[in-house]
């Protein structure tokens, strides 16, 4: 019968058993390592180490082929020729060091002959600051110390009690880590008085140390368990009064309890001395979450406070508000009949509303009437509504909780920059730091009495959105002329900023823009549009996204130059403005194929450039990009994109055309040479124009010369003169001058001739401007060339000059045929300058030639 252990048969344990010691002895079979004085020596300790072969074991017959080698761990320390080695080392670390001997023969082979193992460690120290304690009415007693250093031996721990009644309790523990034990005994609480006794020994290899004794009674270790079962209860649902209840153990006499709001970080302490398991606090706030904690002891000066009891936390009840809302409000003109205006109100604190805010009550009514017209309720921080322009309006505005309302706030709706005199001077914003800015201003020149207070608003720009952004403002007294604005700013971003001074009813604002942080704009605008306009093109752009306008944008440039052209181009610069998105460009050639973009500029820098669109101006192009003569009654129509490099070119144009310009008599258009011929030359003078404007090259600065009204002198009609029924100054058709060539007067000295515009309305015929025979008229005083005649002074058909030249004013004295007195150098300027004036539209923009014509008002080629 085979017997077994544990389902293993006792024949294979021997055999293990038997492999196990076999293997252990074979370990050293050829040899033994000695240690003296021991295996485990103290610090700083020497030791000698002896290795020596057992009988033929060696390398051959003779010793002297014998080399034995000491090694600690794989480092080479000793070796010697023979059948034994002994070396003594010193100088060995705290913890265990290995020692091997080996044989080395004539080969390279070396052959492990034993090793030894050396502890180097210190005597334990003291244990020092021995406590006990006992973990509530049913706990064990428990003990730590501190170790001190490690010995790093083997070191036991013996934890020894002592008490009345021959009380001996005693317990071991052999980790290096061990610093404490459980005697696993309850102090019962039936002589709280006894006294006991603990001592902790700690011993190894090289010696012992024990603690100083420690004495102590049930009451001095006995810690309490925390408190439990802990709730709150709100006397008739007010915060005023609340009773905090608890549930803890038998012994205890003293309890103190701790509470704070979750977002603050200190407590409020209060000790319940003789509570009895209750407590009554009275300061509390309503609608607020705290948290409350207790703990207990046993004695009032033995012992130890018991740990925290888990926290409890609530919210308190709520009260009515009594706080009032900071209100601020814009106003809007719809149309003439309507105006829309715009409430904003800040939250109150959590102080002031003292509960969650339900609703907010807007009301508006008509001080006149002081009766409510418009009750509303809405959960929003803002309202909106239209009202008539006509009468004085007031609003009050209230917040709602569960328990009632705040106090509401009142305010009359007025023009808050009605009153120019109480607008705020020089006011600037600048960057105080990454989520700054402060705003400062000057008070009004003529007004800073009767400023009462300022107020700051403030608003994100947000250029196309859909939704306005919110809307920030701050009060500041009349004495401060400062404020720092810190809510909700953001860097890069563009801020509007306003300042209104206030006064009663009354107010009066300035405005800038502003950004605490800015770089140059993340890219450029985008070109949606290009129209083309008489001459001239528009274009329109989108702004650019407010996350990549990286600040306030100041200026637009406009860039375009000539396709496949190498030379720099041309740029038109623009403020910065909201809206309209779009600026005209008059002069780009016709026939001629441009590429346009955009960019955008803030304080920092430009902007990468924006998409590219390519123009081609079609129909007639603006008068400064080309030459075009015209002859109606001596007045001739010139205008040049750039005179310096073609003056010769042209002169060989004039020439041709020279016999009817220099007529000494006033044509009739009907049966003039150049009217029958005017299609020919037309055609002629468009081809040597083509080729002109093809193989003329662009100046390096190009002298633009604009449309001007040249009033030949050949004829003294367009002398100044004054007629009592002319109209005076202001009245008839008023000039405007944009040339500094034509003007060389002062504000004393008479005007010059004006040029012809469109503002009147009504057309303007160039030869009933001519001259007049009237009775007032002398030679020395004709007619002004500044107004219009009216028609009975020219008795002739409509739109033509009487026949009789009598009836027009002298031409003495004679002037001399310009042509005669040409200089060498070819030059425009043969026209004299004094008739050269701009010819311009009321709205400022110079008149191109497709608004000329012949007749009635205008001219036309």
């Amino acid at each position: 019968m085979v017997h077994t252990v544990n389902g293993c048969p006792l024949a294979l344990i021997f055999i293990i058993v038997w492999l196990l010691v076999k293997a252990k002895i074979d370990v050293c079979k050829r040899g033994d390592v000695t240690v003296q004085p021991s295996h485990v020596i103290s610090l700083g300790s020497a030791v000698n180490i002896s290795c020596s072969l057992k009988t033929k074991q060696g390398c051959l017959q003779f010793s002297s082929f014998n080399k034995l080698i000491l090694y600690k761990f794989d480092r080479r320390i000793y070796f010697q020729h023979g059948y034994s080695l002994s070396s003594q080392v010193t100088g060995l670390p705290l913890g265990t060091t290995l020692f091997v001997c080996k044989l080395a023969c004539s080969s390279n082979d070396e052959i492990r002959i034993c090793g030894a193992e050396i502890s180097v460690g210190v005597v334990p120290e003291q244990p020092q600051n021995l406590s006990c304690i006992q973990k509530g009415e049913r706990g064990t007693v428990r003990c730590t110390w501190d170790r001190g250093q490690d010995t790093h031996l083997y070191t036991a721990y013996t934890l020894q009690l002592k008490g009345p009644k021959n009380l001996t309790l005693q317990k071991q523990c052999n980790d290096h880590y061990c610093d404490h034990l459980d005697l696993g005994i309850n102090l019962t609480p039936e002589s709280p008085e006894s006294s006991y006794t603990a001592k902790v020994t700690a011993i190894n290899s090289l010696g012992s140390a024990s603690s100083f004794p420690s004495s102590f009674t049930l009451l001095d270790i006995v810690r309490p368990l925390p408190p439990w079962d802990i709730r709150i209860n709100f006397v008739n649902a007010s915060v005023s009064r609340c009773t905090l209840q608890w549930r803890d153990e038998g012994l205890v006499l003293l309890n103190r309890l701790r509470y704070r709001p979750i977002n603050s970080r200190s407590w409020n302490m209060v000790n319940a001395t003789n509570a009895k398991g209750r407590h009554d606090l009275l300061d509390l706030k309503p609608f607020t979450e705290y948290e409350f904690q207790i703990s207990s002891k046993l004695h009032l000066y033995k012992g130890s406070w018991s740990d925290w009891s888990e926290s409890l936390r609530t919210q308190t009840p709520e009260e009515e508000p009594t706080g009032t809302l900071d209100v601020w409000y814009m106003r809007q003109h719809i149309d003439y009949n309507r105006q829309q205006i715009s409430l904003f109100w800040k939250n109150l604190s959590l102080s002031e509303a003292k509960g969650k805010i339900l609703h907010y009550r807007v009301t508006l009514q008509e001080v006149a009437g002081g009766k409510a017209t418009l009750q509303n309720i809405t959960e929003h921080t803002s309202w909106t509504w239209v009202i008539p322009r006509t009468g004085n309006w007031a609003v009050s505005v209230s917040a709602a909780n569960s328990k009632g309302s705040s106090l509401p706030t009142h305010i009359n709706i007025t023009d808050l920059c009605g009153a120019g005199l109480l607008a705020p001077q020089q006011v600037s914003a600048n960057s105080e730091g990454v989520d700054n800015l402060m705003v400062t201003w000057t008070p009004p020149e003529k007004a800073a009495a009767a400023v009462q207070e300022y107020v700051v608003e403030w608003r994100e720009l947000h250029p196309g959105a859909s939704t306005q952004p919110p809307l920030g403002w701050l009060w500041s007294p009349p004495y401060n002329l400062s404020a720092l604005i810190s809510e909700n700013i953001k860097p890069y971003i563009c801020y509007e900023i306003r300042v209104h001074a206030l006064s009663g009813d009354q107010g009066g604002c300035n405005s800038i823009r502003g950004n605490s942080k800015h770089k140059a704009p993340l890219s450029g605008p985008h070109i949606n549009a290009i129209s083309e306009e008489k001459g001239s093109i528009l274009i329109s752009w989108n702004e650019i996204p407010a996350r990549e306008q990286m600040g306030c944008i100041l200026h637009y440039r406009i860039y375009w130059k000539e396709q496949d052209s190498d030379s720099q181009p041309q740029l038109c610069e623009i403020p910065y403005r909201v809206s309209p998105n779009s600026h005209p460009i008059d002069s780009l050639r016709p026939r001629v194929t441009y590429i346009l973009w955009m960019t955008a500029l803030t304080a920092a820098g430009e902007s990468p450039q924006g998409n590219e669109r390519e123009f081609c101006l079609q129909g007639k192009a603006n008068w400064s990009t080309f030459v075009a003569p015209s002859i109606c009654m001596g007045v001739i129509m010139v205008g040049v994109l750039s005179v310096r490099c073609f003056r010769q070119k042209v002169f060989v144009l004039l020439l041709a055309l020279r016999p009817q310009w220099c007529s000494k008599e006033i044509p009739d258009p009907a049966n003039s040479t150049w009217a029958k011929k005017y299609p020919i030359v037309e055609e002629e003078t468009q081809l040597a124009l083509d080729r002109l404007l093809t193989d003329w090259p662009t100046p390096e600065e190009p002298e633009i010369l604009v449309i001007n009204k040249v009033l030949h002198q050949v004829t003294p009609a367009f002398r100044r003169s004054h007629h009592p029924n002319w109209p005076e100054k202001g009245q008839g058709v008023q000039g405007h001058y944009t040339s500094e060539e034509d003007t060389g007067y002062s504000a004393s000295s008479p005007p010059p001739p004006r040029a012809l515009t469109a503002e009147t309305g009504q057309g303007v015929d160039l030869y009933k401007v001519l001259g007049s025979k009237g009775p007032d008229s002398t030679p020395g005083n004709p007619a002004s060339p500044s107004t219009v005649l009216p028609v009975d002074y020219l008795p002739a058909h409509e739109g033509y000059l009487p026949s009789n030249i009598d009836y027009l004013p002298s031409r003495e004295p004679p002037i001399t045929d310009p042509w005669e007195e040409l200089p060498q150098h070819i030059s425009l300027s043969i026209f004299p300058s004094s008739s050269l004036h701009p010819l311009t539209s009321s709205c400022g923009k110079k008149l191109t030639l497709d608004q000329l014509k012949m007749g009635c008002g205008s001219l036309m080629l």
